[in-house]
């Protein structure tokens, strides 16, 4: 049996923020690694879910707590640092100058999806239907030809998360003995101490299934749409999903908005 990655005892929040949108989405084209820049909805996005991360109380509220993160972690491609720094700066005017600077992670880049990075979809059909198909339905066993297998992603996150977990424990996100309690009941007193991750869709779906404990092969389960918001509580290391992929910092967009805003990536499409 896999050993667990969350100590027990932790007592703290984990929120993951999924990119704006980036050029390449704006052109169809399959991503993973390739390195393309937010487009400049891709920026107002940003934006908008670095303000609503600062704004917690904001009506609809979001269980996440009125205090600077501890740290903010992202991955070192450009669509996901810009998000983070957007987030960043909306955190820093609410809770002072001092906030924390993004800092890259290598373990939150996106699945290297090999020759499929930049192609159209139209031309990953027609070049590599069958690779593709198989991806779509057994993505825990297949992969694009050279890419990254997600038994490789899965290692790399669960070699990095326990940093970051231990991080929240040193910034005092231990619950008391007297405040343990059953997973998805949160004890009596709640601790401020809470991270942010900004990422990618893939990688993102398998911190998920890492920290929830379920297998690769549930890959498809989760989607992250675009700044997509998820709020994972810990209490005394059960991980509850309180909130997945908040969408509503968007609603400013929706009278102008294209359909790419607000759904969530198609299975082997160009968003991973």
């Amino acid at each position: 049996m896999t050993e667990r990655l969350v100590p027990a005892g932790l007592h703290a929040t984990l929120v993951l923020l999924r990119h704006g949108e980036s050029v390449a989405i704006t052109e169809g084209r399959f991503q993973g690694r390739l390195d393309t820049p937010l487009s400049p909805l891709g920026e107002r996005q940003a934006e908008l879910a670095g303000d609503r991360l600062a704004h917690p109380g904001r009506p609809p509220q979001i269980a996440l707590p009125a205090v600077a993160p501890i740290e903010i972690a992202c991955s070192p491609l450009g669509r996901a640092a810009a998000t983070a720094e957007a987030a960043a700066a909306a955190l820093r005017a609410v809770h002072g100058a001092s906030g924390p600077r993004p800092r890259p992670e290598p373990a939150l880049l996106e699945i290297g999806q090999g020759p499929w990075e930049g192609l159209e979809r139209s031309e990953v059909e027609a070049r590599y239907g069958a690779e593709l198909e198989a991806w779509r339905r057994s993505p825990h066993t297949s992969n694009a030809p050279g890419g990254e297998l997600l038994v490789e992603a899965d290692r790399r996150v669960r070699a990095a998360l326990p940093a970051v977990l231990d991080r929240l424990a040193r910034s005092g996100g231990r619950a008391p003995v007297e405040a343990t309690s059953a997973s998805g009941y949160p004890p009596p007193t709640s601790s401020p101490a809470w991270s942010l991750l900004v990422g990618h869709d893939g990688v993102f779906k398998v911190i998920l299934l890492a920290l929830l404990e379920l297998p690769l092969d549930r890959f498809w389960t989760f989607s992250f749409g675009l700044t997509g918001i998820t709020i994972l509580a810990i209490h005394d290391g059960h991980v509850v999903v309180r909130a997945h992929n908040l969408l509503d910092h968007l609603a400013p967009l929706q009278a102008d908005s294209a359909p790419a805003i607000w759904a969530a990536p198609r299975e082997g499409s160009g968003a991973l």
